[in-house]
This record gives structure tokens, C-alpha cells and sequence, in this order.
């Protein structure tokens, strides 16, 4: 067991050791009764699928993302 400080930002360090043995950079956390449980996400794809687009193809995407991008360059232009 490693004692780790807690940051003012919120973060802790994993010491080297567990780290290599998670076997990933990606980990899920969440708190059982007093104890925070701290996971291995080995497939990223289901831990972000909550901020997947869903019903569009990704050339739809695609351009939804160019179109946000042309206005937000347009709106920086616009302002000097």
C-alpha cells in the first residue's frame, strides 16, 4: 500500500510501480462507500462513448466540424 498526497488541484501521483502494472494511461475512478476505486480502461472507445456523436456518419461529422470551425475563424477576424 503507498500513501500519495492529494494536490490543491485535485491530483494524485501513481506511483511507477502500479502504473506499469495497470497497463494503461486511461484509468476510471468512483467511490464505494469510503473508498475510491481506481480502474484500468483498456478499450477508450467505451469509456468515451457518452460524447459520441450518434446517428451520423463521420463525413457528416466531418463537416459539422469544419462548418463550427469556419465560424469561430470568422468570428476571430471579424473581431480586429
Amino acid at each position: 500500500m503507498f500513501t500519495v498526497k492529494i494536490t490543491s488541484k485535485g491530483q494524485i501521483t501513481i506511483p511507477a510501480r502500479l502504473r506499469k502494472k495497470l497497463g494503461s494511461d486511461l484509468v476510471e475512478v468512483d467511490m464505494v462507500g469510503d473508498e475510491i476505486i481506481i480502474r484500468p480502461v483498456r478499450k477508450p472507445g467505451g469509456a468515451l462513448r457518452k460524447y459520441a456523436i450518434k446517428g451520423k456518419s463521420i463525413e457528416e461529422i466531418m463537416k459539422m466540424e469544419e462548418e463550427v470551425a469556419r465560424n469561430e475563424f470568422s468570428k476571430e477576424c471579424n473581431d480586429y
